[in-house]
């Protein structure tokens, strides 16, 4: 479905400004509705309110004139979502001890059901297991309310689908799945992404929307398992497996390109798949093995780059101990500033704790003060200098941004471990 008509006004309340609702609320001021950004966090919130953005895809540039306009305002403050015609629920749902964490969908549920009136429309847009907007969501927006789902208010659920730092894809280009517990409910939801976003796709029910975001991410998750497996087994085999993929996917059928890497990040693959299995388990009491096979992948890759560079020393007649190692890229993509989860924080443990010197440097995350960042606390930054990469031991190159500069940093490291295959020479191994 595509726009057709101008939307009238409406009073919006996006829940969550993070990675997710930022780029949401600031589309739909954008696009003239009256937009309240409520996070709990005082120093997001702070920070948006003099115009400053820590997101990338969205620019200080576009929050300035949203602020002057008075159409969006962010704030900590929960009364402000009074008076609301739809508000969009973005909020973390992290694991804990492998078992989903829904404490922040639950108190936003809270907090809207106090506000919740006649006729609006309430979206769960967070990343959970099926059977969470009807089960869990719903019920507490009635309890806080006192009014029923689907008869006094409509209720959905839209999988976000933002790939952070992606010039290509953005919100409003990227097709936009949505779902709604009754006929009513979903029209609602529909009409109003459709003025956001260039394409909606409605499914039949929330549990297919839920199990669409997983999969989604399953989906990547594995394959992504699969090519750092390949990765580890082809060294050993003396085959270079950068190579194979590059031949595997000259086929125009039949393949899609997955590449490995250090490790997995961001909330989607370390968690996502997790959630999935974990409620296959609950409910039906069987394991998703291929989720735990990749999790079980995935997560060693980062001892796996700290095995080969320790390796790759050992070559050059040099112990890890003592040497200092510097990072390239603490994201855990390139061209992002987006540290959640990212396998740097696990890999600059490691060699921590093996009794390197360890130092990195990345042009995107620039705070380690910062959410983004957590993990990376006390991790020395340095800018990438000639001069500091001929006093080095090994560069790691663990994201692959655009901002480095490849033909210097191949030309004055002595030796390079290149977990994405960006640069070449003698004094460089692949992954």
């Amino acid at each position: 479905m595509t726009r057709n008509h101008e939307p009238r006004r409406l009073r919006v309340v996006v829940v969550g400004q993070g990675y997710v609702g930022l780029p949401l609320a600031v589309r739909a001021a954008e696009m003239g509705h009256s937009v309240v950004g409520l996070d709990v966090d005082a120093g997001r919130i702070k920070r948006l309110m003099v115009g400053e953005s820590y997101v990338e895809d969205v620019s200080d540039r576009r929050l300035a004139p949203l602020l002057s306009a008075g159409v969006y305002q962010p704030t900590v403050d929960p009364a402000d979502c009074a008076g609301f015609d739809v508000a969009v629920v973005t909020v973390p749902t992290p694991l804990r001890d492998g078992v989903p964490d829904l404490s922040h969908v639950e108190d936003a549920a809270r907090t809207l059901g106090r506000h919740l009136t006649r006729g609006a429309t309430v979206v769960l847009e967070s990343t959970t297991y099926p059977g969470t907007t009807e089960e869990m969501f719903g019920p507490l927006l009635e309890r806080g309310s006192g009014l029923i789902a689907g008869r006094d208010f409509h209720l959905g659920y839209s999988p976000e689908r933002i790939d952070p730092g992606n010039p290509t894809w953005r919100l409003e280009n990227t097709p936009k799945v949505v779902s709604g517990i009754t006929p009513s409910s979903l029209k609602a939801v529909r009409d109003f992404y459709a003025f956001l976003v260039d394409t909606v796709v409605p499914v039949a029910s929330c549990k297919e929307a839920e199990l669409t975001k997983l999969l989604e991410n399953t989906f990547r998750h594995v394959n992504i398992a699969l090519a750092n497996e390949l990765a580890i087994f082809a060294h050993d085999l003396g085959i270079d497996v950068w190579a194979a993929i590059d031949a595997a996917s000259t086929k125009p059928f039949g393949f899609m390109r997955f590449a490995p890497g250090p490790g997995v990040g961001g909330h989607c693959l370390p968690v996502d798949p997790s959630y999935l299995s974990w409620r296959v388990e609950r409910a039906l009491g069987q394991n998703f093995r291929f989720v735990e096979l990749a999790n079980d992948v995935n997560n060693h890759m980062p001892d796996y780059v700290v095995r080969r560079l320790v390796a790759g020393l050992n070559d050059r007649r040099k112990p890890l101990k003592g040497s200092r190692i510097l990072l390239l890229g603490l994201a855990y993509k390139a061209n992002t500033g987006d540290a959640r989860e990212t396998p740097a924080a696990r890999i600059a443990e490691l060699l921590t704790g093996m009794g390197a010197e360890v130092q990195a440097a990345d042009p995107h995350v620039l705070d380690d003060a910062h959410p983004r960042a957590a993990g990376l606390q006390g991790l020395q930054r340095v800018e990438v200098t000639p001069g500091l990469l001929a006093t080095v031991d090994a560069t790691v190159l663990l994201a692959d941004h655009d901002a480095f500069d490849y033909p210097l940093i191949s030309a004055h490291s002595a030796y390079i471990l290149d977990c994405r295959r960006r640069l070449t020479g003698a004094h460089v191994d692949s992954l």
